[in-house]
């Protein structure tokens, strides 16, 4: 009865399809580019899973200031397909590695219109439960100095400064402690030629005489 039931459980595991898990997609927070530029956007995931050969991934576009987001590429099926009709019709190249869980695009010949928000979904089945990622894309004719470089330029000067005011220190305790040693050594020299001058000026005195009484 035991054997009979055990081989029951085994069948109704099998047949019971298997649940799928969360994937968990990554993509930059924020790019800056320069116009008339090319950039990358990346887009990896993270899935328990191997890698499918059923794996898929989309980007869409929102413009600043619009409230709808327009499909710009999508892979599936092992072919990358890119909207012949939007904005990036002849300037989106799809660069990624799908076996190495790669959606990353490429968009060439960057201009201000393209400022906007840029959203990747992935898809591993069975692991197909996850939240697309999102970047913002800036198109600046410079680009701005970021609030890291910033910072790290502040955290690098202030550095340098404590840096050069500990060598300053210990140099001024060098010649202190030089300019003490120095000043001693001179005392005492002056001390060891003057009892050698005091010496050397005393005049010269015969040793005392004694007299012996006669006797007769």
């Amino acid at each position: 009865m035991l054997t009979i039931l055990a081989l029951a459980s085994v069948i109704l595991l099998g047949i019971v399809p298997q649940q799928s898990e969360a994937i968990v997609i990554y993509t930059g927070w924020e790019r800056h580019a320069l116009v008339g530029s090319d950039i990358r956007l990346s887009c990896s995931f993270f899935s328990w899973r191997w890698t499918s050969d059923d794996v898929t991934f989309s980007w869409s576009y929102r413009p600043d200031g619009a409230r709808d987001a327009i499909s710009v590429f999508h892979y599936t099926g092992g072919a990358p397909y890119v909207d012949n009709k939007g904005p990036f019709r002849d300037r989106l190249e799809f660069v990624g590695n799908p076996g190495r869980r790669d959606g990353s695009i490429l968009l060439k010949n960057l201009d201000y219109g393209d400022n906007g928000t840029f959203t990747c979904d992935a898809k591993n089945p069975p692991d197909i439960v996850g939240r697309a990622s999102s970047v913002r894309l800036l198109v600046f004719e410079k680009v701005p100095i970021q609030a890291g470089v910033i910072t790290g330029s502040i955290i690098g000067a202030v550095l340098g400064l404590l840096l050069l005011i500990v060598v300053i220190y210990y140099l001024m305790r060098f010649l202190v402690a030089r300019r003490v040693f120095n000043l001693s050594v001179s005392k005492h020299g002056k001390k060891g030629k003057g009892k050698e001058g005091s010496q050397q000026r005393q005049p010269w005195r015969p040793p005392p005489v004694t007299c012996l009484p006669l006797t007769s």
